[in-house]
């Protein structure tokens, strides 16, 4: 019988968090009489024993507020925990054991990252459930949207239809760069929505030659400007994503960024056209959820929480068509789920004339 759940954000943040800490807090008081506790900042919350209760008092009004009350990261994993400067051991057995003594089983809300902990954690017997989040769209869990993506690609969507306005005006280029890792469903989505003309993926390596065929297309019509989208996990045929910066003690070390840098400048000089970059980065993530991050959060939460009181564990809430269903925790090890580049959106971009780069 669980008397009490522990809660925990990890990885990076995304808008709907809020939403499920506030479903699970509400399902598990009203119908299952089970306290909630909260670990801060993720692992490193529970390394470092930060508790705090979570009572209804305590997830009022945060449903719309982006971010997490919690707090998260995406460095301190358990089973590769900083005990100093380039020294790593495995702490694991610590960790379940400070989690066991606050509660009877933990609901991770995270990405790839976070969720490959909980399973490992599970694998050693801790009783886990996962809540799938990442603004990336790329957890391979079923075909679901996770939260946060609706809210990112919405943000991105608005910066390409201001964008159009400035590139219109001064006659540019301009590249939209975007956030995505290695898939790229906010790039394609985005721009879909808000009509780029070219779209560069992590799964579509591109050519300049490709660009700037689609660009001159345009300017023969007399249209005298172009937009790009570019995933920051793009990357040229035979050649290699752009890596920002490596960080040795984060779960996901590898930081990408800076590819639509080099597209703008590479494109600029190849076609003389005066050519602009924004990169959206965090903003991304911020701001607060859309209508439909907030349902789906809240369905994820209040899912996770009755998993947990039935004592299903060593799952991850899913969303299944309409439905939402418990998939194995050991689904996420096999990897992220990337653009099906045969799929109906690559399709539809192709027939109304998209450019993908290839």
């Amino acid at each position: 019988m669980i008397k009490r759940v522990a809660i925990l954000t990890g990885g990076g943040d995304a808008p709907g968090l809020n939403a499920v800490i506030r479903a699970v807090v509400k399902t598990a008081v009203r119908q299952y009489n089970i306290e909630v506790i909260g670990f801060r900042d993720g692992f490193k919350g529970v390394m470092e024993n930060r508790v705090t209760m979570l009572t209804e008092s305590a997830v009022s009004g945060i449903l719309p507020r982006g971010g997490t009350i919690l707090g998260t990261t995406n460095r301190d994993n358990p089973f590769r925990y900083q005990v100093a400067e380039g020294k790593f051991e495995d702490r694991s057995d610590q960790c379940i054991s400070i989690i066991k003594q606050y509660a009877d089983a933990l609901i991770v809300i995270g990405g790839d990252g976070s969720l490959a902990i909980g399973y490992e954690l599970a694998q050693k017997g801790l009783p886990v459930v996962g809540c799938p989040k990442t603004i990336d769209n790329d957890l391979a869990v079923g075909q679901a949207k996770t939260f946060g993506f609706d809210t990112a690609y919405a943000f991105a969507t608005e910066a390409l239809d201001r964008l159009h306005a400035t590139a219109e005006s001064h006659h540019r280029i301009i590249v939209l760069e975007v956030m995505g890792r290695y898939a790229g469903h906010i790039a394609l989505h985005a721009g879909l929505a808000g009509g780029a003309d070219v779209i560069l993926l992590p799964e579509i390596p591109f050519t300049y030659e490709s660009i700037i065929s689609k660009i001159n297309e345009r300017l023969s019509q007399n249209k005298r400007f172009s937009l790009v989208v570019a995933a920051e996990g793009a990357k040229p045929v035979g050649g290699e994503m752009v890596v920002q910066k490596i960080i040795a003690q984060s779960s996901e070390p590898i930081r990408l960024g800076g590819i639509g840098e080099v597209v703008a400048r590479e494109l600029e000089k190849r076609t003389g056209i005066e050519s602009r970059v924004t990169v959206l980065g965090h903003l991304q993530r911020g701001g607060s959820p859309t209508p439909y991050d907030r349902i789906l959060a809240t369905r994820y939460g209040v899912a996770a929480m009755d998993l947990a009181a039935r004592g299903q564990f060593g799952y991850v809430v899913s969303l299944d068509g309409e439905a939402i269903k418990p998939i194995p925790l050991s689904e996420v090890a096999k990897g992220i789920r990337q653009v099906d580049v045969a799929g109906d959106l690559i399709n539809a971009a192709r027939k109304i004339g998209i450019c993908l780069g290839d």
